[in-house]
């Protein structure tokens, strides 16, 4: 018996990294699930590499309303209702910098996709789980919400700022509902976005990794076993947190020689 056994999900930004691992995971535990991305080549990939017939592929930008809701109805008319939102898609372009260089139009895209992406899969997504009579929306932020850097990225961390904020309001207004919001927020992860910024400059990783108490970067997996415990009825009683996965850099003064 899978622990999403019946259970419908959404998961965005699907094409990739721990979108497409937690397509895989979940579909492995039972689940049916809308793997979503605005690559939908990648979305494909990743439907194909999941469970017999528990996936299909959506091409979705997730800052297009009519796309989202879309998408939502797509999944519902396919899989007879909707269980768990995962909103799991995020940029970061390469010139996101620090306040002084980073242009409006670099703000704007950033804020389109990681904020408004999340606010716009939560408006139209959770009147299914409503009709469900309840369910588990599941946001990514960051640990970027929590801790400031001096090597900054300001539209980013902003809009996972943002995004948690979003996702503790959203956990009171509905959790007499039977829904569940939490904001799930890795640490650094090997995904392509993250190993982008670092592109080719080992000094850049360095100057992190020094800071992260583990030494390493996490695995897509490790998030997304994080995810699947929000996903799954295990998490019935956890509503509202900042669910950390992080490596215990947000706990860290002083990291090991």
């Amino acid at each position: 018996m899978g622990r999403l056994d019946g259970k419908v999900c959404v998961i965005t930004g699907a094409g990739g990294g721990m979108g497409r691992d937690a397509s895989i995971l979940f579909t492995e535990e039972g689940a049916k699930v809308c793997a979503a991305d605005v690559n939908l080549a990648a979305a494909e990939e990743t439907a194909a590499l999941c469970a017999t017939d528990s996936a299909f592929a959506l091409g979705v930008d997730v800052a297009d309303e009519e796309q989202v809701a879309g998408m939502m109805a797509a999944t519902a008319d396919r899989f007879g209702g909707i269980d768990v939102l995962y909103n799991n898609a995020g940029i970061s372009p390469d010139d996101d910098a620090s306040i002084l260089d980073t242009s409006v139009e670099a703000w704007q895209r950033v804020q389109d996709v990681n904020t408004k992406g999340v606010f716009l899969c939560c408006k139209h997504g959770i009147p299914y789980l409503q009709h469900r009579g309840g369910g588990s929306v599941i946001n990514v932020a960051s640990f970027v919400a929590i801790l400031g850097a001096a090597t900054s990225q300001i539209s980013y961390t902003a809009s996972k700022g943002a995004v948690l904020s979003m996702s503790r309001e959203l956990a009171v207004q509905f959790a007499r509902e039977g829904i569940r919001v939490n904001a799930l927020c890795p640490g650094p992860v090997e995904t392509p976005l993250l190993l982008n910024i670092f592109g080719d400059n080992p000094a850049a990783l360095e100057r992190r990794r020094i800071h992260w108490p583990t030494g390493r970067l996490g695995k897509p997996r490790e998030i997304v076993n994080g995810a699947l415990f929000l996903a799954s009825d295990e998490s019935s009683y956890v509503n509202g947190s900042t669910f950390l996965v992080d490596g215990g850099l947000t706990a860290s003064y002083v990291t090991p020689e």
